[in-house]
């Protein structure tokens, strides 16, 4: 196949998980009597990692500053025991993936979300056998768009940057894979729309999971 590697971003790509970080949020905003938000909202408020969906909440909401930490330990409490409840795979995601598995291609996964909920996730849905490795964010790395976590993955699997194909539904994981030297796909089935994939430069954009396959 032309590509040795797929990197997966996680939400909005393999899974659609925005209902339950809708939930999680409004529960943590809730409890300190703050507005709750839209799914619809949500999905523009996401991407960039927890810290930045907390900061977006609160500048929308007129929220002060001091209340950051409140609510980012609220939300990760909640979010352990929310994560999966109303969470789903995509249609067409168990087969692309077996598809790809079928012809060696490596499978992995980079995602904003924090290490351990990024590790977790993926266990609960697609097991331990399915990807090669699964990157959530790392203290270590910032998060996307910056290439640093990406490219520290791709040196791990021992494959060149070329030879990467990187899926994501946001203008966030599309200069992920710019920045990287990756080949960008990006997905409408996600949290954004073609406009935005577009303007960021994606060099292919699908509508459906297997149509992957079709660039491989």
């Amino acid at each position: 196949m032309k590509f040795k590697a797929v990197i997966f971003d996680l939400d909005g790509t393999l899974l659609d998980t925005i209902e339950d970080i809708k939930i999680t949020m409004n529960l943590a905003l809730k409890r300190y009597n703050y507005s709750e938000f839209s799914v619809e909202e949500y999905k523009y408020f996401v991407g960039k990692g927890v810290d930045n969906l907390i900061r977006e909440v609160m500048k929308t909401a007129s929220i002060p500053v001091s209340a950051f930490k409140d609510l980012k330990v609220a939300y990760y409490e909640i979010y352990k025991e929310q994560a999966t409840v109303n969470t789903k795979l995509y249609d067409g995601i168990s087969d692309l993936l077996a598809e790809l598995k079928k012809n060696n291609v490596s499978l992995n996964v980079l995602s904003n979300k924090p290490h351990h909920q990024t590790v977790e996730v993926i266990k609960h849905f697609f097991g331990e056998d399915v990807f090669d490795l699964v990157y959530g964010k790392k203290e270590d790395f910032s998060p996307k768009p910056d290439p640093a976590s990406a490219l520290d993955l791709t040196n791990a699997l021992g494959i060149k940057p070329e030879d990467v194909l990187y899926v994501g539904d946001t203008e966030t994981d599309i200069l992920t894979a710019k920045n990287a030297g990756f080949y960008s796909v990006g997905v409408l089935w996600g949290f954004r729309k073609a406009d935005e994939l577009i303007r960021a430069g994606a060099c292919k954009i699908v509508k459906h999971p297997l149509e992957i396959l079709n660039l491989m």
